[in-house]
């Protein structure tokens, strides 16, 4: 049974490496594409009222397999494979090859070298940017923006600890389906996290409790070490330590440190046991 969240396949139409291995009534090659808003809603459905399932930032690639005439482009990321719904109108033919990447949790993008100017764009952390050229403390992009230099790094950049990089979005407001410091669900800051350090993660809770790591026994939990991964059924928290973690929650409505024992007895207490630990491969 295939995934659809991973799976560009349709009842009428699906992608042409698929065939053969779905049903569909039509298969076809798609067309690669480029986010080039600042960021982009993928959704479940072609409307903007649709559940939104993930984001993508700008600079990702996306192959685009159908487009439904009335604003909306449906295909598959090329990061971390989802599958949806996005704007046709914030994506365009890939620019020039990436050179760095927004390590900040945001920055702004100036339309000329003074941070007196009114910034023209905000890009977020892991957007992709092609610089041209650096003058005076900006790295100037190939379409003329000009970014504080320090919050950007090369394109391979890895950072040491994902989890210094998850606890950057403490206060962050939680959004369903939200990847950025403008909104961030559960699985969305571990992704942006892993990917940060270096590391692949796929996009939703139950794929990464799936594919991450390995399972430790949950008689463990007082045991935790920093960068264990504890899952409940659709949620999921980073630990900092033996006794604290890190997560975005729709209790709090944002990203929080909480009290490790605290927070297993709340989820519980609403009605959902913790169901996993995973420790990632060395540590």
């Amino acid at each position: 049974m295939h995934d659809a969240r991973l799976t560009p396949a349709r009842a009428d139409l699906a992608a042409k490496h698929l065939e053969g291995k779905v049903d569909a009534a039509s298969f076809v090659e798609g067309e690669l594409l480029e986010v080039h808003e600042t960021i982009a809603p993928l959704r479940r459905a072609p409307s903007a009222d649709a559940e939104l399932m993930t984001q993508a930032l700008k600079g990702e690639h996306v192959t685009i397999y159908d487009r439904n005439g009335e604003g909306w482009a449906w295909g598959q990321l090329q990061g971390d494979g989802y599958v949806g719904w996005l704007p046709d109108a914030a994506l365009g033919k890939p620019g020039p090859t990436p050179t760095h990447k927004v390590i900040v949790i945001r920055s702004f993008a100036f339309p000329g070298p003074s941070i007196k100017l009114p910034p023209v764009e905000t890009p977020l952390m892991l957007s992709r940017l092609a610089v041209a050229r650096e003058v005076e403390g900006f790295a100037v992009t190939h379409d003329g923006l000009f970014l504080p230099q320090q919050h950007l790094a090369g394109i391979d950049h890895k950072e040491a600890d994902f989890v210094v990089v998850a606890e950057r979005f403490v206060g962050t407001p939680y959004l369903w389906g939200g990847k950025s410091s403008l909104g961030v669900d559960c699985s969305g800051l571990v992704q942006l996290s892993l990917n940060a350090a270096g590391l692949a993660c796929l996009r939703d809770s139950d794929m990464q409790q799936a594919s991450l790591g390995h399972a430790i026994d949950l008689a463990q939990a007082k045991g935790l070490q920093r960068g264990d991964l504890l899952f409940w059924k659709g949620h999921v928290a980073i630990a900092r330590d033996a006794a604290t973690i890190v997560h975005a929650n729709a209790h709090h409505m944002a990203t929080v440190i909480e009290d490790t024992a605290a927070a297993i007895a709340r989820i519980k207490a609403a009605g959902s046991e913790l169901v996993a630990i995973k420790r990632l491969e060395g540590a």
